[in-house]
């Protein structure tokens, strides 16, 4: 499965739930952790988990599961499927956190080689 395909079933899933502000982050040259972020937010602790948990459940469907979950259970959880990690998280997280700002200043990595 590609990463378009499985970011595609990613922002569908979470677009289902009412996920809010849904955003892809291409970061393959710049860390080697995974290719792409999908952020999006949820406006609770359990519309955070109640969107973690649909897109597993799709995932699931075809397939695909986490390598490792991280945050349940904190305003904050992140789905590791490889070349595409899943970050689900409430407003204040995302707000404080801002890995949007963070990967798109961040330089390309000269170590990487796409």
């Amino acid at each position: 499965m590609t990463s378009e395909e499985k970011i595609a079933i990613i922002e569908n899933a979470a677009d289902e739930i009412k996920a809010e502000r849904i955003e892809k982050l291409l970061v393959r040259e710049k860390t080697t952790i995974a290719d792409y972020f999908i952020i999006c937010t949820g406006t609770s602790d359990r519309h955070v988990s109640s969107i973690a948990e649909r897109v597993a459940e799709k995932m699931a469907q075809i397939k695909e599961k986490p390598l490792r979950v991280e945050g349940e259970r904190t305003g904050w959880i992140l789905q590791d499927y490889g070349d595409v990690v899943f970050h689900v998280m409430r407003e204040e997280e995302r707000q404080y956190f801002d890995l949007e700002s963070f990967w798109k200043t961040r330089q390309p990595d000269s170590g990487i080689s796409g």
